[in-house]
């Protein structure tokens, strides 16, 4: 951890009466009130931009990786390998991480970053990769696609479809079982995740598992979350009309379920999911909606809410419990992966319970 890590950390650690004193009562919302240490954390970015309100591509980019550097400790135990892979136009750049604790042939993740299309990279969710891959027991294989405006849509997505299709159709060459590739995204990382299964259930072969955190999956942006935090909550309405205006220039493309998943007319068939939302997050309703869709339409799904969280907690391991938030996402995705390689794991498939998680 970096003394700024350590700085941040200290700083966001205080009793809640004393972050209360610094920055005022927290905001309570549909009944759920954010957490302290999330309340100081945003009411100290309105002071200091490093999350990104620049209009300026390349500074969003740029800031993107400010943040993230002081967001995530380092994590140990975990070796990482870049390498590039065949792609629709050219190579695609990929790191391949595998725990130290991981021996043989295990599952694959192929890992969609987050960033609206357009910023975030593979550094940028280094971090989130390498707890995914110490905590799932699965090989992580984050993927570098193209971004808006440079490559708007169909082309992120053709991306990230070649790089499941290489995964899936090369096991030696990552140690992975065969037939065993799951997909994982947050954001519009997630969007993609959920794009892939789609395209995939109809021109196989098709991902075991879906993990999908806080995705955008209806580019309408017509959710009442969206309006309910269109401001002061990290993730800003304007924000998200300007990364989705990178991403799909022509407002007709939104309606294509490519892009936005939940407006596909069936949802049958799709790989058994675990989608994860935070109670403070424009997306939170429609990757909650997203979540009922697919069990509606028979599939497995779980839902998680961590109900006092902010978008990008999935990143943010300098939280108070960031760290354990984290790896209870790795651990449950890794279960989920692990007993869909399994036809004989007799994983129930009646809608659960949807579950509400606070911070301590």
């Amino acid at each position: 951890m970096t003394p700024a890590n350590r700085m941040l950390r200290r700083l966001l650690a205080m009793p809640p009466s004393m972050i209360e004193r610094i920055a005022g009562p927290p905001a309570h919302v549909d009944g759920r009130t954010v957490a302290p240490s999330v309340h100081l954390l945003l009411r100290s970015l309105e002071r200091v931009d490093v999350t990104g309100s620049s209009r300026d591509v390349i500074e969003r980019r740029n800031q993107m990786g400010r943040s993230t550097s002081l967001a995530m400790p380092t994590v140990r135990g975990v070796r990482a390998v870049d390498r590039l892979i065949p792609g629709p136009d050219g190579q695609i750049p990929v790191r391949v991480y595998r725990s130290h604790r991981t021996v043989g042939r295990v599952p694959a993740i192929v890992y969609y970053h987050g960033g609206g299309w357009v910023v975030g990279d593979l550094d940028s969710h280094d971090g989130s990769c390498r707890m995914l891959a110490k905590h799932s027991g699965c090989v992580v294989v984050s993927v570098d696609y193209r971004r808006a405006p440079e490559a708007a849509f169909p082309l992120p997505l053709q991306d990230c479809l070649a790089a499941f299709r290489h995964v899936h159709d090369n096991p030696q060459q990552y140690s992975v079982t065969p037939g065993a590739v799951a997909v994982m995204g947050d954001s519009a990382g997630a969007n993609l995740a959920a794009a892939v299964c789609l395209v995939s259930r109809d021109d196989g072969p098709v991902p075991i598992a879906q993990s999908l955190v806080y995705p955008a999956t209806d580019l309408r942006m017509t959710a009442t979350s969206i309006d309910t935090f269109a401001t002061g909550f990290m993730l800003s309405k304007e924000d998200m009309l300007w990364y989705r205006n990178h991403y799909v220039p022509d407002p007709h493309t939104v309606l294509d379920p490519r892009v936005s998943p939940l407006l596909a007319e069936d949802l049958s068939g799709l790989p058994p999911a675990a989608v994860w939302t935070a109670g403070f997050d424009p997306l939170r309703d429609e990757g909650m909606d997203y979540a009922e869709r697919l069990r509606e339409a028979g599939n497995y799904a779980e839902h998680t809410c961590f109900d006092d969280q902010i978008h990008g907690f999935f990143g943010m391991g300098v939280l108070p419990g960031g760290m354990d938030r984290i790896e209870n996402v790795c651990r449950q995705t890794g279960d989920l992966v692990h007993a869909a390689q399994d036809p004989h794991s007799g994983r129930d498939r009646r809608p659960p319970v949807r579950a509400n998680l606070y911070a301590q």
